[in-house]
């Protein structure tokens, strides 16, 4: 069922800790066929959580690493610097939420109930958030005074 030895030993060690967990009164005898039956659901709730996590990909040697230095890209090194400074300005809630949204990836759902805020809200402030950062990034930078 599993493919190899070694995840089939842990699956019967994660049955049998289950079944011992919770103990129960069989009727009728049949102890073998409630065991396989346990080890089924077992292997299909690891099959079921397996999908849900993340996944690893393999990265040819072909692939661009996602970063290939500070010293490659000075601007954008600048810029997301000065991005992450707008962000880190915002006051509480609105910095969450874009961060939620935005940096972590999350579904405005997701966001919201992490956050105990509804959708809407969620909404509101990345909406508010997202104008208050590109506003930032608009005004021009202060120059600096040079002494003779």
């Amino acid at each position: 069922m599993c493919g190899s030895p070694d995840e089939a030993e842990d699956l019967v060690q994660e049955t049998f800790a289950r079944v011992l967990a919770r103990p129960r009164l069989l009727r009728g005898g049949d102890d073998l066929a409630y065991l396989v039956q346990a080890l089924r659901n077992t292997l299909a709730g690891r099959r079921r959580a397996s999908r849900r996590g993340p996944s690893t990909v393999s990265i040819s040697e072909a692939d661009e690493p996602a970063d290939t230095g500070a010293g490659a890209r000075p601007e954008e090194m600048a810029e997301v610097r000065e991005v992450f400074s707008a962000i880190a300005a915002l006051p509480g809630d609105l910095r969450d939420a874009l961060v939620a949204v935005d940096v972590a990836g999350l579904s405005y759902a997701e966001a919201g109930r992490l956050l105990g805020a509804k959708e809407a809200t969620i909404t509101t402030r990345l909406h508010r958030a997202r104008g208050r950062v590109t506003g930032r990034m608009s005004e021009p930078a202060p120059r600096e005074e040079v002494t003779p």
